[in-house]
């Protein structure tokens, strides 16, 4: 009798928590444990009314369920030798977790995309977005470390930005 007094018991204080981890896909919420997961969809679905004509999509994940978690970002860049930071708008679409990004910094110059996935103060999944000369997605790189044999995000620094940001205006400028 004891044994099922503690399983009904211990059933009581998990029913709540388990409820968590299903996770209200309209609103963000804070599962229990595990980092957020971004990825970046380029091209976008064309035929797919909230995302027609977008630059990209961004899709936010916990492990591997779509939850809409707060997206935002900044696209660094450097026009005409001077360095630019313009906040990035992300729009709701018509799939879960999925925010429409919609070209809104200049086409001269070099650019790249700086997007986070936040899950909660400090718990971020990044995708760095370098733009080629032709303005269309050149790479995707999700800064990720592993840890307990898992790969997880990565912190992220925007001296990595910059950086890369001064070596591909440079090569630019030389030719």
């Amino acid at each position: 009798m004891r044994a099922l007094t503690l399983l009904l018991a211990s059933s009581l204080v998990v029913a709540p928590a388990a409820g968590r981890l299903s996770l209200d896909r309209s609103e963000p919420t804070r599962p229990l444990a595990g980092p957020p997961w971004i990825s970046i969809e380029h091209p976008v679905n064309p035929y797919d009314q909230t995302t027609k004509g977008a630059f990209l999509v961004v899709h936010a994940f916990h492990h591997g369920t779509p939850v809409a978690f707060p997206v935002s970002g900044t696209a660094e860049g450097i026009v005409d030798g001077q360095r630019r930071s313009l906040p990035l708008s992300f729009e709701k679409t018509s799939r879960t977790g999925a925010f429409a990004l919609r070209k809104t910094w200049p086409t001269s110059g070099v650019w790249t995309l700086a997007i986070a996935v936040s899950q909660g103060s400090g718990d971020r999944a990044w995708a760095v977005v370098e733009l080629g000369g032709d303005g269309e997605v050149a790479t995707v790189r999700v800064p990720t470390k592993r840890q307990d044999g898992w790969v997880i995000p990565a912190p992220f620094a925007m001296s990595e930005v910059d950086a890369s940001l001064r070596a591909r205006a440079l090569r630019l400028a030389e030719r």
